[in-house]
Formats: structure tokens, C-alpha cells, sequence
């Protein structure tokens, strides 16, 4: 049942015609219960009040596979504007982005010319981007392009999914680059000939992955809501003796709030994930497909207003 449940999800978010109602309707339906805004400026007080809580953050303009070598740049530009509000309002933030937002599927010249000038900024202002990970078929050009751009730029981190089965290899190829990484299981819907298909398999190879990035000395951010892989890394860091600054949890803006708060009362760092923007269909509903558990939650954003 969950397996069919999350296809079912997988599917709705790439459909087209309820990506445009989503945009005309706005962030209801409890959307708006796990994206910051439809603008940066309205999740601005989000990411204060995250702030001053002591949890740090990471924003995410939301939008993926732009068409025209227009768009990319005003993307592109809309990154480094955030980074310079970032700045502007002294936020503990950092922020993440997807290639296809920025021209990954039109020219890699497109794409690096846009990271290059979001690198620069982001270099200027002491603020971490991250390369967020997409489906399988970009996994390669993604990973190439940030070990291209990790040679001049040091705040730059990307992410390795754990249900691929080349993810081990990945880290082992990223381990000569000093990579910050964030591990996740994947979120995308894949073929059985390039990923794990079963729960327990993806979780054992999450637990490896955060072993190897840990223990050759990398920055690590632990992207899991999941208590058994939570409780893995505490056992893990607390048996080799790895400093609390070498690695975070991550958790998804508006999810286990009290577990966040948990984690920082206990000493370790907690970074959200707040996406913004009115692009938010596909994201909302790849996370309806994680957790069954999410569909209560939005079912009870919607009846909540």
C-alpha cells in the first residue's frame, strides 16, 4: 500500500494541469504549512524566528526545468539576490538550488556562466550554496559540474541520494575535493536498474554513505527524518569521536518541529529546509510521496484554516 501510495504521488507531481491550478490557487492545501512564502521577502521572518530559536536554514527558490535561456538568467539572478538578502539581514542561511532552474537541460556554458556569478556572490558574502540533486539521468552532468566549480569556489556543497546505486562511488570519486555533503534518501522516481527499490536497502546504504563522508573527514549534513538514521549517526559520531561541527541534521521546513527542537537541545546543529516560491506543486507533492504520514499532515493543513 505504501508503495502504491507514493507512486501515486511520484505521478501527480509532474502532471502539468494541476502544476497550473497549484500556481493560480497559491499555497493552500497546506503547502503553506511547509513553504516559507511565495517570495523570499515573506519567508524573512520565517528564517529570523528559525534564527533566533537556534536552528540555522537553508532557502530553496522552487522551480525546475526552464525553457529558455531567458528564464535561466532571471533564475540565476533571483539566486543572487537572495544571497545579498541573506546578507543584508544578517540570516543564518544558506541557500540551495537545482541546475535545471539555471539551464542544465538548454547549455552547460548557460549553466556554468549563471553558477559562476552565483558562486561570486555567494564567495563575496561568506554563504554556502548547495547543488541540490535531481533524478538519475543528471546525477553525472551535476556532479561533474560542481567538482569543476569546487576547484575555485569553497563554500559549495552538492548532494548524494542513497537510493541510487552509484552513490557509493560517487563519494569515493568527491573524496579527493574536501566535499560538504548532503545525504538524503532520493525523492525522484527511478528505475530498479539504477536504484535501490526496497526501504531497508536504501537505509543501509544511507548509514554507509554517512559513515564514509564522516570518517574520511568531510563535512556532512545528515538530510533524514528518520529516527533510525538519526540515532545512527549519534551512536556513530559518539564512537569516533567526530566534533559536532563537523556535521548537521537537516530536516524539511514545517516536519517534526519538536524533533529539531530536540536535536538542539541535545548539542547538535539543525538546519531547515525552507523552500519559497509559487512553483511549489512538484515539491509538495514529492514530499506526499516519502511519508504517508505527510498526507495526514497536509489533509489537516486544509481543513485548518
Amino acid at each position: 500500500m505504501e508503495a502504491i501510495s507514493k507512486n501515486f504521488f511520484l505521478y501527480l507531481s509532474n502532471n502539468k494541469v494541476l502544476d497550473r491550478l497549484a500556481k493560480r490557487f497559491g499555497t493552500r492545501f497546506g503547502a503553506d504549512k511547509i513553504v516559507g512564502g511565495e517570495t523570499f521577502s515573506q519567508a524573512i521572518p520565517l528564517i529570523k524566528q528559525l534564527n533566533h530559536d537556534g536552528l540555522q536554514v537553508t532557502v530553496d527558490h522552487l522551480g525546475e526545468f526552464v525553457d529558455s535561456e531567458a528564464e535561466s538568467r532571471k533564475r540565476s539572478q533571483e539566486c543572487i539576490e537572495t544571497i545579498q538578502a541573506i546578507a543584508h539581514h544578517q540570516l543564518n542561511s544558506e541557500i540551495s538550488l537545482k541546475l535545471t532552474s539555471l539551464g542544465l537541460d538548454l547549455n552547460k556554458e548557460l549553466v556554468m556562466e549563471n553558477m559562476e556569478r552565483i558562486s561570486q556572490e555567494a564567495e563575496r558574502h561568506d554563504i554556502t550554496v548547495t547543488i541540490d540533486m535531481e533524478d538519475s539521468s543528471r546525477c553525472g552532468e551535476t556532479l561533474e559540474i560542481y567538482k569543476a566549480l569546487k576547484e575555485k569556489y569553497h563554500n559549495l556543497g552538492t548532494v548524494i541520494q542513497a537510493y541510487l546505486y552509484r552513490s557509493n562511488e560517487d563519494v569515493d570519486e568527491l573524496h579527493a575535493y574536501d566535499p560538504y555533503l548532503r545525504l538524503v534518501k532520493g525523492a525522484y522516481k527511478e528505475s530498479g536498474k539504477v536504484a535501490f527499490a526496497d526501504k531497508p536497502e536504501v537505509d543501509a546504504n544511507l548509514k554507509r554513505l554517512i559513515k564514509k563522508n564522516l570518517l574520511n573527514g568531510h563535512y556532512t549534513a545528515i538530510a533524514s527524518h528518520d529516527d533510525a538514521i538519526i540515532n545512527f549517526t549519534k551512536e556513530l559520531v559518539k564512537e569516533h569521536g567526530i566534533s559536532t561541527d563537523q556535521f548537521e541534521f537537516q530536516m524539511l521546513y514545517g516536519m517534526r518541529n519538536q524533533t529539531q527542537y530536540d536535536l538542539l537541545k541535545e548539542g547538535y546543529k539543525v538546519r531547515v529546509y525552507m523552500p519559497y516560491g509559487d512553483d511549489w506543486y512538484g515539491y509538495f507533492m514529492r514530499r506526499l510521496a516519502e511519508r504517508p504520514a505527510n498526507i495526514a499532515f497536509a489533509i489537516k493543513g486544509i481543513f485548518s484554516k
